[in-house]
């Protein structure tokens, strides 16, 4: 690749991030003023964000309004997934890009009232690379690995674990036929982020659901003083 050419893509890159970060500023912004928590959740594929967030969904509609953006590359079948729960749940579809940038969300909010909102949800496309680069203006971001996926998924991908505010380990209900080493994750999740808060879930057995439930009402309470 010419020097030319690489200044330019450069260019391009960083021009692109400016621009998201600007948007995502301002979702932010928005979020806070209409006293609304938005939590994003960022894993690699088959690591369970769907089906977490669909007990999530069903637990929190009980007592909140809740709602819930997904990206996917190609399909709504996880936005339909989601919507069982009775949720206000839009697809984001992003074709060949491999996450969701801001202005994604702020296109997808356009026609919703925030001020009727407690919880926003935004499940990003399952990739632990790229979603490390592009903030969407959540409050929260969890970053989720199953048990199935090895205990040092931390080490290689130590970005996306340091832009997060906590790590949820999922499937744990598999770890013992897995042979999975749970005190290897954690060690590994503390070497790359010391201190970072780490919740063990069951999607399937419901195993550390109300944790991760207090988990998220009490960031709620701490992102929005007034509720």
């Amino acid at each position: 690749m010419n020097v030319l050419k690489e200044t330019r893509l450069v260019a391009l890159r960083t021009h692109v991030l400016k621009h998201n970060d600007v948007v995502a500023r301002s979702l932010r912004e928005e979020f806070l003023a209409n006293e609304v928590c938005a939590i994003s959740l960022v894993s690699s594929p088959g690591a369970g964000k769907t089906a977490l967030l669909e007990q999530l969904l069903g637990r929190l509609i009980l007592q909140y309004h809740v709602a819930a953006l997904v990206g996917d590359l190609a399909t709504d079948n996880d936005a339909r997934r989601l919507g069982r729960s009775g949720a206000l749940v839009r697809q984001i579809t992003t074709g060949t890009i491999c996450h969701l940038e801001a202005e994604m969300v702020r296109t997808a909010l356009l026609d919703w009232s925030l001020r009727d909102l407690d919880f926003l949800f935004i499940e990003n496309v399952g990739n632990l690379v790229c979603p490390a680069t592009f903030d969407l203006g959540e409050q929260i971001r969890l970053v989720l690995f199953s048990v199935t996926e090895g205990e040092d998924k931390p080490l290689k991908y130590p970005t996306i674990f340091n832009s997060a505010d906590a790590a949820v380990i999922t499937k744990v209900d598999l770890a013992q036929a897995v042979e999975c080493d749970l005190p290897a994750m954690h060690r590994n999740l503390q070497l790359v982020r010391p201190g970072i808060e780490v919740l063990e879930v069951s999607a399937k057995s419901g195993q550390g659901l109300d944790q991760l439930l207090t988990f998220v009402e009490q960031s709620r309470r701490r992102q929005c003083p007034g509720t």
